[in-house]
């Protein structure tokens, strides 16, 4: 971990490279005039919308939407199984379980086409209450299940014992999206009407604890981390019924679920401070979190050190080491499929377009992992066997 001042911030890295985005971003988040103690960003750490990807920013006074962003809730859930991979053939996870997650679980864009069961959504919020939820409320209903695209992925995987495992990535689709750009441009609005010293072409516009627009904000926030939350449930039991279908003496374990963009009330070096977490994953002693390789590569389920520098927190991935356009610019589609077919991982890349997400757009997991051994502690390697992308 390398650890400086800027403008009189502390600072607290563990990336070995930062690109020039994310400086220019973590630059501006120094001067700002909330910041609680220090700032801390993970070894995946790249540029973002306002705070890079991998921040983790504590405050006492105030919420700032852009370090939630837009996918809000977004996260991680995996199961493991009792079958040996080794005992499936290709023929079985190719027909039998990735063509029939395929069909009842839409992908992308796509949402279903009917309305979900409401059970199946968030319970315990008065939805009368909430603005921007009450509105996208029967939408969402249709969003419950469903994968989306950029990152998000669905992957068999086995362990270093060669157990399967499931894991999915996904997030709160397009009702997040809604609630963190509505609360963004309120917040922006307030910030211009009174002055703030915030200056706006930093994105990182504020809702003041005690406001009636830090309330609702909050609210909807903690309803869009419920309904991702709901979101990979649903999705999670569906394919544990497909695999069931195709391997009936399969067993499951229990679902570990992680978010990784999300604000929280905290207590860290003697006071309670709202944490926001942006693609950065809670990791306090003993807690069980999950960190995912890009495509093609290793993911882990690792165990929390409780590291008070990282504000008990570690990365939520590889991280981007370039943008999609220039993946599909500069990335060798022969290459990239070449590395994923002597894997011998099912995989969905036929074009150029498909490049976006390569394993060549993102960081080495490897090194990722060993630049935060002071974070977490490794319990289980997990290799890919087949995976589908959003």
């Amino acid at each position: 971990m390398n650890e400086f001042l800027l403008n009189d911030t502390p600072i607290k890295v563990w990336a070995k490279y930062v690109d020039p985005h994310a400086w220019q971003e973590i630059d501006n988040l120094s001067r700002l005039p909330f910041i609680y103690h220090h700032l801390a960003f993970m070894p995946d750490v790249h540029g973002g919308m306002g705070m890079p990807i991998g921040g983790v920013l504590a405050s006492e006074k105030a919420v700032v939407p852009n370090a939630v962003g837009v996918d809000i809730g977004c996260g991680m859930c995996a199961v493991k199984t009792n079958i040996m991979a080794s005992d499936i053939s290709k023929e079985i996870i190719r027909k039998d379980i990735m063509s029939r997650i395929r069909q009842r679980i839409p992908l992308g864009m796509e949402h279903h086409k009917e309305l979900q069961d409401e059970s199946f959504m968030p319970q315990g919020h008065d939805i009368d209450k909430l603005q921007v939820v009450g509105r996208q409320y029967v939408s969402a209903r249709r969003q419950v299940g469903t994968l989306g695209g950029g990152n998000h992925f669905i992957e068999l995987q086995k362990d270093d014992e060669g157990h399967l495992w499931i894991m999915l990535h996904s997030g709160s689709r397009n009702l997040g999206k809604q609630v963190g750009e509505h609360y963004n441009k309120i917040a922006k609005e307030l910030n211009a009407m009174y002055h703030s010293a915030v200056d706006p072409s930093w994105q990182m516009h504020f809702l003041p604890l005690g406001s009636k627009e830090f309330t609702a904000y909050w609210k909807e926030m903690s309803y869009c981390v419920d309904f991702a939350l709901c979101n990979r449930k649903l999705m999670m039991n569906r394919i544990m019924e497909i695999v069931a279908d195709a391997i009936p003496q399969v067993e499951f374990g229990q679902i570990i679920n992680i978010a990784h963009n999300y604000a929280s009330w905290e207590h860290h070096y003697g006071n309670d401070v709202i944490v926001h977490r942006k693609g950065a994953v809670r990791a306090m002693a003993g807690e069980t979190g999950i960190i995912p390789g890009s495509q093609g590569t290793s993911s882990y389920i690792v165990e929390g050190l409780g590291c008070p520098e990282s504000f008990m927190s570690s990365s939520h991935g590889a991280g981007r080491t370039m943008s999609r356009t220039e993946a599909i610019k500069t990335l060798s589609l022969k290459k990239e499929i070449e590395m994923l077919d002597s894997k011998g991982i099912i995989h969905g890349i036929r074009s150029q377009n498909h490049l976006d997400e390569a394993a060549g757009a993102y960081k080495n997991i490897d090194e990722v992992m060993a630049n935060q051994q002071d974070l977490v502690k490794i319990i289980t390697k997990l290799s890919p066997l087949a995976v589908i992308k959003g």
